[in-house]
């Protein structure tokens, strides 16, 4: 396909594959993993749980951040809602 310049739709017609999706997906697996990666069989949907290998003081580190996102997020609120107060005065004094 690459030597060639064919896109995934021609790829697809010319090898008689059904959906040129599938050659696009072919060829990410083959980008990302190697000559050897459409060899993995892979069934199933993809787990969606936490890998087990975090650094230690990483789960930590992330509940802090999400903390001080959170805080920075109702803080913006507030000014926000401040401010459309303020906008809201200066109208009716108009």
């Amino acid at each position: 396909m690459h030597k060639e310049g064919l896109s995934y739709r021609e790829a697809a017609r010319q090898f008689e594959i059904s959906g040129h999706n599938l050659v696009a997906k072919w060829e990410r697996i083959y980008l990302e993993e190697g000559a050897k990666g459409p060899r993995i069989k892979r069934r199933g949907r993809k787990s969606t749980r936490r890998p087990p290998n975090l650094k230690k003081g990483a789960e930590e580190d992330l509940i802090a951040e999400n903390q001080r996102l959170r805080a920075e997020n109702a803080y913006l609120k507030k000014l926000n809602a401040l401010v459309a107060e303020r906008v809201r005065q200066e109208k009716k004094h108009k």
